[in-house]
């Protein structure tokens, strides 16, 4: 059987984990990094409207 737990508090982490190894659990942490492409693209876009290279467009004009 596997056991999945989200949004575990780092603070808790420890005691789950001790409590784990004292029953005999494997634990196994899977993190799902995203793409490094992806979050500079997004980190720059960001800069970018900070520094009001941005493009304006109406709610209106936005479906034409």
């Amino acid at each position: 059987m596997e056991l999945v737990l989200k949004n575990v508090k780092k603070k808790d982490f420890p005691l789950l984990k001790s409590l784990a190894k004292s029953l005999g659990f494997e634990i196994v942490k899977e993190e799902k990094p995203y793409n490094p492409e992806f979050v500079k693209e997004i980190l720059e876009a960001e800069k970018s409207i900070k520094d009001g290279k941005g493009i304006k467009i109406n709610l209106e004009d936005l479906w034409k």
